[in-house]
């Protein structure tokens, strides 16, 4: 095992590209860029497709778009290159074929023509792999082969003693060796298995640190057996802790589920198109299993780096806090600067009205909303509801309920009235800007002895068609002068035919 305190680190995401990436291999890519960019190191991206039944190639641009969403680059991998090129796993076949043959000339492997019905009977009697070709002479191999049966290779595991594994978070795991059943390292088709492919690549791409989900710790004993057999140092694991369910009942699961009657997605593609922020989500997977003091949660990206530890990682399993991570996409929202919010609107919001993204970002009247509802939005995808009507032409706005455009404490003649005084307001005050138009408006209310807040009532329905909005005057500033007048207008011919 290498020193714990070795530098740089040299670490690497390696995902099977057979699904959708989702949140807990984001926080595995996360712990190993924040711990190569800690210590000076180098974040490799290598692609582990020899199970090429399930190899999936939209999964592969899933998985790298995401990663790039997130801001994660990688110093090697199939993309950019490296000296320890090729990165994906199906084109290092011969590399792999190479060191069985290896283990097989040290007696450390062997061939095995044990058929899958063979197998599956074992499977049925609940049994183990025997090790049945484990010893055979040359001359019952020759006739093995002259049947034409294929063969496997297997790991000839240690038959006695144990082997422990060094965790940087969890400390020694200690297994007996006997308990390792002659794993197959290479299928009858060339390719490698997962256990001969890892070890193989993390030695010659000179990986010094391995972090990846503990579901993978039975694994370990026999790695750290293939390493020992190859006679090459193994690296540093680190198994990070599993991410339960936002109920904390459960693991996370890779599906799509209900969670206190609210849909919850463990795919990371759901949260780049539902609205969240990458900087959001970086924050919100770094707090998952890692802590920065104890106390903040809210940090930035050369913060974390500059802290990060994997000793500091804690081994025990925490629930996905899904409400926390609206809660902080809202933070880092309201930080925005509302030129860099209005750009990252725009997506959302054009698609939510259905016009050309190019269209809306040249428009006025979504630059001047976004400082009005970025207080009021956790999730970009909220915005579209908060301001479609400042985009809704006068005539199309419906009243379906007139009664909403009378104020508290008022008849609808009395709301009438107060519209009828406030478009004469609207269409004489100078300039039209938001202060002066407050002004008149608040001081028309004290005339008519008018609480302020049933007053705007029927200007506020009025003007966006509904009872919450934007503050009211500088959505009227949004609209303009002639646009406010036609939309009071259509309000008080809706009350008209009500009184």
């Amino acid at each position: 095992m290498r020193a714990a305190s070795i530098q740089p680190a040299r670490v690497r995401f390696a995902p099977s590209p057979t699904g959708f990436l989702h949140l807990g291999g984001l926080r595995t890519a996360l712990f190993d860029w924040l711990y190569a960019r800690h210590t000076g190191g180098q974040f490799i991206l290598r692609i582990e497709d020899t199970d090429q039944k399930r190899f999936n190639p939209a999964s592969l641009e899933n998985l790298m778009r995401s990663l790039r969403w997130l801001g994660l680059d990688w110093d090697e991998g199939p993309d950019v290159g490296g000296p320890h090129a090729p990165y994906i796993q199906s084109e290092r076949r011969k590399l792999y074929q190479h060191y069985a043959s290896w283990l097989i000339a040290q007696g450390k492997a062997y061939r095995c023509y044990t058929s899958e019905e063979e197998l599956e009977e074992l499977r049925a009697r609940g049994l183990p792999y025997d090790r049945r070709h484990r010893d055979l002479t040359p001359a019952a191999q020759a006739a093995l082969e002259a049947e034409g049966r294929s063969a496997v290779i297997r790991f000839a595991a240690p038959l006695s003693g144990s082997t422990t594994v060094h965790d940087a978070i969890r400390g020694p795991i200690t297994v007996e060796t006997h308990s390792v059943v002659d794993p197959v390292l290479l299928k009858s088709d060339g390719l490698p298995t997962y256990h001969l492919a890892v070890v193989v690549d993390d030695h010659l791409m000179g990986i010094t640190h391995v972090l990846r989900g503990e579901e993978w710790i039975p694994s370990a004993p026999l790695h750290q057996l293939l390493f020992d057999a190859f006679g090459w140092e193994a690296p540093i694991f680190v198994h990070l802790p599993v991410i339960l369910d936002p109920s904390g009942k459960g693991k996370m699961s890779k599906r799509k589920s209900v969670v206190d009657g609210r849909e919850f997605s463990p795919f990371v593609h759901d949260y780049m198109e539902g609205g969240y922020l990458p900087d959001a989500m970086f924050n919100f997977l770094a707090n998952m299993g890692w802590s920065y003091d104890g106390e903040r949660e809210i940090f930035t990206r050369e913060e974390a780096v500059e802290r990060f530890e994997v000793t500091d990682i804690s081994p025990k399993a925490t629930a996905l806090p899904f409400g926390k991570l609206d809660w902080m996409n809202g933070v880092y929202i309201r930080q925005r600067a509302p030129a860099q919010l209005h750009a990252e609107l725009v997506p959302y919001v054009a698609a939510g009205l259905g016009i050309e993204a190019r269209e809306l970002a040249q428009d006025r009247r979504l630059v001047e909303l976004v400082p009005l509802i970025q207080e009021r939005i956790k999730v970009l995808s909220e915005a579209t509801a908060l301001v479609d009507w400042a985009f809704v032409p006068a005539d199309q706005i419906v009243y379906p309920d007139p009664s909403l455009l009378i104020g508290k404490k008022l008849t609808a003649a009395e709301s009438l009235a107060v519209l009828a005084h406030c478009a004469e307001l609207v269409g004489s005050v100078e300039p039209f800007e938001v202060s002066v138009l407050e002004a008149a408006f608040r001081s028309q209310a004290e005339k008519m002895a008018i609480k302020l807040g049933s007053f705007l009532t029927p200007v506020r329905v009025a003007l966006t068609g509904r009872a919450v909005s934007p503050p009211l005057f500088e959505s009227m500033h949004v609209l303009g002068r002639a646009e406010s007048l036609r939309r009071m207008a259509n309000a008080m011919a809706a009350l008209r035919a009500v009184e």
